[in-house]
């Protein structure tokens, strides 16, 4: 079985209200979907479904929001994590190319219509998402994605390097990406929050629940727990990166990728009025990208990719992210210790989007994220909802496929695309004269 790093080593952990209460399935339950995993895609469906009058039981093998749902960094970025949207289009083709294009997009909007219809109190902050231009050659690429992302109906512009520098407050940039619909948030009370709304929605909810199988029974699904089964018409694997049994080789259809994120001490208001003045999340642009936001207590979570020592060396990581963090801020002079340190696992997809796989006539599977957790997991309730409620495969959002391992040269193509990414950022860099940061 795979081994999952520390969920209650994370800041996230630390500062959530408990969550609602819940016990462990014993015993027979018969409902009209059953839904495995309790994570914001789990839930989500869920919710809708329930909403609808269809009767759900959601079951967890740990705790919810235990995968990435309550380990990720709190972004709520409405983009495609990699590719660029022509890209998206030749990878998926028409007609799913557009649709699922139109839900990322308008992903942050739905959570909103959560946090919103449920009063969750998650410290939901939309003051948008900035990715900067490290060096003057990222301009042009920052501008081509203003006008593919505002002709998909996204507000987003450009700014110059005095209006990106006035915005984030790091004399770094050479301009930046200025995502109006961005959002950051605390990631597990967020899920938890879904949670409760579920719960209120009229959701069986069981956790410490492990699905250990599926298979039919008579004109149902029977998913096979500890102590008990549950009886569906559909059943829904909504796993992600942290899928274990449930279904033959569903665990084989990704890559896990680990990435690492830390909470610092409490700043000063200072450092907080000079750094992210605007409350925005930030990605630094840069090929080996910082990505950052404050919290609600004056906290910078920070996250990078693992890389060399850094991940895995803890004194040198944090010396990283430290010194990461006051070459783009040098108004940072006050001492930085990262009081939190913890490690989520992505699900990997060579396309970067989600994977909706048809595992036998009335079950399915979703994997793939790909680190797109707040926005992509919340959205794909919606389409997953429409499949239980019997949206044909042809006008589903995302197309469904059957089920594929992932290519063996997973196992290496992501970690060599991130440092191909870091080199050719850091040559591009020294041929433009462009100061490199500590650590490059």
């Amino acid at each position: 079985m795979t081994k999952f790093s520390p969920f209650e080593a994370s800041y996230w952990f630390a500062s959530a209200p408990p969550p609602p209460e819940t016990g462990s399935l014993a015993g027979e339950k018969t409902v009209d979907v059953c839904v495995v995993g309790a994570g914001y895609t789990g839930l989500t469906t869920a919710i809708e479904l329930a909403r609808k009058g269809v009767s759900v039981a959601v079951l967890e093998r740990q705790q919810i929001g235990y995968g990435g749902s309550g380990r990720n960094a709190g972004h709520c970025s409405p983009t495609f994590s990699y590719y660029e949207l022509e890209k998206i289009r030749t990878l998926l083709g028409e007609p799913w190319a557009e649709r699922l294009i139109r839900r990322q997009t308008r992903a942050a909007d739905v959570a909103a219509g959560y946090i919103r219809d449920y009063d969750i109190d998650c410290e939901w902050v939309q003051n948008g998402l900035v990715i900067g231009a490290m060096r003057p050659g990222h301009v042009p690429h920052l501008r081509h994605k203003v006008e593919s992302y505002n002709a998909a109906g996204a507000r987003t512009r450009l700014l110059d390097r005095d209006e990106a520098i006035t915005a984030t407050g790091s004399p770094r940039l050479y301009g930046a990406w200025l995502h109006e619909e961005g959002a950051h948030l605390h990631p597990l009370k967020y899920a938890r929050g879904l949670a409760r709304a579920a719960i209120q929605e009229g959701v069986a909810l069981y956790t410490k629940t492990s699905a250990q199988g599926c298979e039919k029974q008579g004109g149902k699904w029977k998913v096979r727990c500890e102590n008990g089964h549950v009886l569906a018409d559909k059943v829904i694997f909504a796993t992600g990166a942290y899928t274990v049994d449930g279904w033959p080789k569903l665990d084989k259809t990704f890559r896990i990728l680990p990435v690492y994120v830390c909470a610092t001490n409490p700043l000063s208001d200072d450092a907080r009025k000079a750094a992210l003045p605007r409350n925005t999340s930030m990605i630094d642009g840069r090929g080996d990208f910082y990505c950052y936001k404050w919290t609600a207590d004056n906290r910078i979570v920070a996250s990078m990719f693992l890389m060399g020592p850094r991940g895995r060396d803890l004194d040198y990581t944090k010396r990283v992210m430290t010194d990461r963090l006051k070459w783009l801020h040098p108004q940072i002079t006050e001492d930085v210790r990262w009081d939190y340190f913890w490690f989520g696992e992505l699900d990997m997809q060579y396309r970067t989007v989600p994977r909706l796989y048809s595992l036998a006539p009335g079950v399915v599977g979703l994997t793939g994220l790909s680190g797109r957790g707040v926005p992509t997991g919340t959205m794909l309730g919606g389409i997953l909802s429409d499949w239980a409620m019997g949206v044909g495969e042809q006008d589903l959002d995302l197309r469904a496929e059957p089920l594929q391992k992932a290519p063996w040269w997973m196992d290496y193509g992501p970690n060599y695309k991130l440092r191909e990414m870091r080199f050719v950022d850091n040559v591009m860099s020294r041929r433009g004269d462009v100061e490199l940061p500590p650590h490059p």
